[in-house]
């Protein structure tokens, strides 16, 4: 949580004035006893109508200016608070997107998503709850101990044993719960994973009839997410009922020792009312006190997972922020012995990949389902760090570009097609800020998706749905394509993109793509034999290694899975 408390350094002022209205609030609060006791022994007593109206009034005003004070008290708590949660909002999810790939899958995306909604909310609440009483609460209830001294010694050393077993039972209960709600808090992250997995894949486990094993795997994981819920509720609702019986106790305790002192001539019944009155008071802080800590106890839970993320480092760092300059002479994309692990895998993903990509060239990427295909590609643009060997681009380690600079050279097509909500304009112009109509025609010409566009009347205006919901999966390829192809990249990357595309389209975009963009050095990643039979060279993966790199000719010759893969696929003729 110290980590955290930065945050509020933009709103110090604000942090020190709430509970500063909240100590004036309560000082004005303690003085209300005092004035009750007035009333009794010297108005009532004497029948001094005119005495108990003006104490009345007293009263009033010290009621009024105590609601001001705490009004005030309140908005500038809420102001910090919500600044607060502002801003660690901002910065939590700025540092995700820094996070690598390898920080991302390792964490997993719903327990990212608690982090940044149900966390931060809780710990914005506790900061909120903690501005306004964590001064208020303690003043009052010692300032009602001192203040029930200066009318009684004796009746108040009751005050001196009720508050410590108090403290007692609300810090025991404090240090019990909040390991459990760290227990609640990951549970909570489960539920969240089994909801984003179901409502994700909602059409594959319909399509499987899969609904009732969904539900009833929702319904364990939510079922245990209210025991551990159940049981510390139960342990944190033993809080009032056992503060209650206490204060009553006392109370039952104070008004025998009052009346035993009335009795004597010692103390008066109007005191007596303001011992009882303080004991009242602190009763009600106390309770408030429980609450502050079973929230600050959830908010530390929360503010501790919180720091976890924050303390992961990105495995991608830029070693050189200065602007490089590649060799025009060079191969455009290297690939020297390159093996990669994943962190916690027991072997590595890939292993001793060596090839080049001369500028203007098509590299086809093939092998079988797991054969580390796309990591593959994802090493150029640095989504993943090399374990050994060397990438380089333009002949220079892609560690030494500036991440900007290296993914501004790269346009990807990633294997699912997502799309933004928003028109294809805007979409278009993820890849290029200010691209021009002109240029993003250009672009759905290239990937043969112009015709549909214009089918839909609207042309760039068309306004998709979140997800692409309201497009086909074939359309929504075509336009992942065009939006690279908009950025006009030096390496154009299509992670296995055209998947939905009947032949007919695949062999008029690959084409296209081919006549269009001379100077782009294209991989294509694909399963199918036919889309990358033409490449000008093909790189032949089987479990992470290479096991062939030529052109189709050369491979069937001297590669015999890509021989095997070619005759499951295509014809005799179309194998020659």
């Amino acid at each position: 949580m110290k980590k955290l408390l930065k945050y509020l350094k933009e709103y110090k002022l604000e942090s020190i004035l709430g509970p500063l209205f909240k100590l004036l609030e309560a000082s004005f609060e303690l003085l209300v006893p005092l004035v009750m006791a007035r009333v009794i022994d010297i108005g009532i007593k004497n029948h001094d109508l005119h005495y108990i109206l003006s104490m009345g009034g007293l009263l009033v005003l010290l009621g009024i200016i105590g609601l001001a004070c705490s009004i005030t008290a309140q908005y500038f708590a809420a102001k910090a608070a919500a600044g607060f949660g502002t801003s660690l909002r901002n910065d939590l999810f700025a540092h995700i997107n820094s996070l690598s790939y390898q920080e991302i899958d390792t964490v997993g995306t719903a327990t990212l998503i608690t982090r940044m909604t149900s966390d931060v909310n809780q710990v914005q609440s506790g900061v909120n709850l903690f501005l306004r009483l964590f001064l208020r609460s303690p003043f009052v209830v010692f300032g009602a101990m001192i203040m029930a001294f200066t009318i009684d010694f004796k009746a108040a050393l009751i005050f001196m044993v009720s508050i410590p077993v108090l403290s007692v039972v609300v810090f025991g209960i404090m240090i019990i719960s909040m390991p459990l709600y760290k227990k609640v808090q990951k549970q909570l992250d489960r539920v969240l994973l089994t909801a984003r997995e179901n409502l994700g894949g909602v059409r594959v486990i319909r399509a499987f009839n899969r609904q009732n094993d969904e539900i009833r795997r929702f319904d364990e994981e939510n079922g245990m997410l209210v025991k551990f819920q159940v049981f510390v509720g139960k342990i944190s609702a033993l809080m009032n009922p056992l503060t209650y019986v206490i204060i009553n106790l006392a109370i039952i305790v104070l008004i025998n020792t009052g009346a035993n002192r009335v009795e004597s001539g010692i103390i008066t019944q109007g005191q007596v009312v303001a011992l009882v009155n303080y004991m009242s008071q602190i009763l009600v802080e106390l309770v408030k006190l429980a609450n502050l800590i079973i929230t600050i106890s959830k908010a530390l839970a929360c503010a501790n997972r919180i720091s976890s993320v924050f303390s992961m480092e990105s495995g991608i760092r830029e070693t050189n922020h200065d602007i490089v300059k590649e060799d025009a002479d060079v191969p455009k994309v290297e690939f020297d012995q390159v093996s990669l692990f994943y962190q916690g895998a027991k072997a590595e993903s890939l292993a001793g990949i060596e090839f080049q990509a001369m500028k203007g060239e098509t590299i086809g990427i093939i092998g079988g389902t797991g054969s580390g295909k796309t990591t593959l590609v994802n090493l150029i643009p640095r989504f993943y760090d090399v374990s050994k060997g060397n990438v380089k681009v333009g002949g220079i380690d892609v560690r030494n570009y500036p991440l900007s600079q290296l993914r501004n050279m790269v346009g990807i097509v990633p294997q699912r097609a997502v799309l933004f909500k928003g028109s294809i304009r805007e979409n278009m112009q993820w890849g290029k800020r200010d691209a021009s109509d002109e240029e993003i025609y250009r672009a759905l010409t290239i990937a043969q998706a112009k015709d549909f566009v214009d089918e839909k009347g609207e042309g760039l205006d068309f306004i998709i749905e979140a997800g692409g919901k309201n497009l086909s999966g074939g359309q929504r390829q075509r336009l992942t394509i065009a939006r690279a192809v908009v950025k006009d990249p030096q390496i154009l990357i299509l992670d296995d993109s055209a998947s939905a595309l009947d032949f007919a389209t695949d062999a008029r975009l690959r084409k296209a793509i081919k006549e269009e963009t001379k100077d782009m050095t294209v991989f294509l990643v694909s399963q199918r034999a036919s889309t990358i039979r033409n490449a000008d060279r093909i790189v032949v993966l089987d479990d992470g290694q290479m096991a062939g790199c030529g052109n189709h000719g050369d491979l069937m010759e001297s590669c015999e899975v890509y021989r095997e893969i070619c005759l499951s696929q295509l014809s005799e003729k179309e194998v020659q």
